[in-house]
């Protein structure tokens, strides 16, 4: 079956460690404060010089409600009057990066995230497209690949009209678990029927493509009831499945000092979930894709894999990543070029900086040629599950051995485990790795240290 992982619980154990989860590289962790709005415009004229192709997103923090597990950046209110003021910065920052964007670079994504974005009500969202439609040369035609996040609480018929209306046409739900239990332990209330009805209107109305996330680890879940909820997703028939693995740290994430611990489930038992989900998802006829995603064959993720023209950006697994990324509201990051860079995460500061007519650029990093040559072998291994020398070699300039010459040691050591072989022409990661690919990645990674893996989740 197409890119299937194989079950090897020995390798699991000794290779499951925490480690980047690569949607960019060098990670954000190497952000640093010597980076300011500068560098943006300046990557943004070079951009517009090579005429490169847009990606936007579009950062809305609110929620009415909070969800214990959530690591997200967000405002958690009921008043629905701050989003305006926010919304008004936002139109700010929307101003200055489109006067060094030309009007011949197209958008070819675009991705509302947050928090909610359908905290917004359905005026600020037609708005807010409309503001950026005449900023942005945004398809008119419905060929872009337009996606926005929905908790299914906060969205009904009418929204998902609307969403369609404005030029949305992929939708992400988010679900998490289905048990009631395990919902009342992360205060996120949330039935099948909420989230059917949503999807539902989201066929109706012809979205292109409808993805569910969900997570395992949740305190309360058992591998029995996390089953149950597999199937009944399945049931619902999605073009695509996130299965995120829930990392618990409460010293970094507020709301998780919420959740009693000794409800989580075991290591034991969050394998044994995870692994019930691989084979519940492929039995079904899903593509494992990479990490924690899972696609329909039809799929574009699918095709872009099977095609060698996946790519990796700070969306996730996607076909744009050709595109220059240009992240808007408090907390985006941007990537243009050779340039990281991200808003401040402080709304008061974001909004305060844009109310002065200033960009909220922070921090960041300008990528160096080893980083742009390390992108690519990871890029490669995370999108395709395989490395070709000889092309990084013709690309870079390099010997690609004695390039990486203390790279080979681990690579041998995966290559005894059953994680790797080597081809004529470079390397493969086996079924039993490809669950393991950030612990192969992470051999590339110049900037991982041994005592670094604290800021990160684990692999599994």
């Amino acid at each position: 079956m197409f890119n299937s992982p194989r079950w090897d619980a020995d390798l699991i154990r000794r290779y499951d460690k925490a480690g980047p989860r690569y949607t960019s590289y060098p990670t954000a962790v190497q952000f640093h404060d010597g980076v300011a709005p500068l560098h943006l415009l300046h990557a943004l004229d070079q951009s517009r010089s090579a005429n490169r192709d847009l990606s936007l997103y579009v950062h809305v923090p609110f929620c009415a409600n909070i969800c214990y597990y959530c690591a997200c950046n967000k405002v958690i209110t009921k008043d629905r009057s701050r989003a305006q003021p926010y919304l008004d910065s936002l139109y700010r920052e929307i101003e200055i990066v489109s006067k060094h964007i030309g009007r011949r670079q197209r958008v070819e994504q675009l991705h509302f995230g947050g928090g909610t974005p359908t905290f917004l009500s359905h005026d600020q969202l037609r708005d807010l497209l409309a503001k950026l439609r005449q900023h942005f040369h945004l398809h008119d035609d419905d060929m872009g690949d337009y996606s926005i996040e929905i908790d299914p609480r906060e969205a009904d018929w009418s929204t998902m009209g609307l969403l369609r209306e404005i030029g949305f046409n992929r939708v992400s739900f988010g679900v998490q678990d289905l048990d009631p239990d395990v919902q009342r332990a992360v205060n996120r209330l949330q039935t099948l029927e909420q989230t059917q009805a949503v999807m539902d209107a989201a066929r109706t109305l012809a979205y292109r493509s409808i993805n569910v996330d969900l997570i395992y680890g949740l305190p309360l879940q058992t591998p029995e009831g996390f089953a149950r909820t597999i199937d009944a997703v399945i049931a619902l028939k999605p073009d695509r499945l996130s299965v995120f693995n829930y990392a618990h740290l409460p010293e970094r994430f507020m709301p998780q000092r919420r959740i009693d611990e000794s409800q989580l489930p075991s290591p034991a038992d969050k394998l044994r979930m995870l692994e019930q989900s691989i084979r519940q998802l492929t039995g079904a006829g899903y593509r494992y894709i990479g990490m924690d995603h899972f696609a329909l064959p039809d799929d574009t993720l699918s095709l872009a894999q099977e095609n060698g023209e996946l790519q990796r950006n700070f969306q996730g697994y996607t076909t744009h990543g050709h595109c220059d990324l240009i992240g808007l509201g408090v907390s985006s990051i941007s990537q243009v070029g050779d340039l990281f860079c991200q808003n401040s995460a402080d709304i008061k500061v974001y909004q305060q900086r844009l109310d002065r007519g200033q960009l909220a650029t922070q921090r960041g990093l300008v990528c160096h040629e080893d980083d742009r040559l390390r992108r690519a072998v990871i890029g490669q291994l995370i999108c395709h599950f395989k490395l070709d020398f000889q092309a990084i070699e013709r690309e870079f300039s390099i010997v690609f051995r004695d390039y990486f010459e203390d790279c080979w040691p681990m690579l041998h050591q995966m290559y005894r485990d059953g994680l790797i072989r080597f081809t004529p022409t470079g390397m493969e990661i086996l079924p039993a790795g490809r669950l393991l690919v950030r612990s192969v990645c992470m051999v590339f990674d110049a900037y991982q240290k041994p005592d670094s893996g604290q800021r990160f989740s684990r692999i599994i």
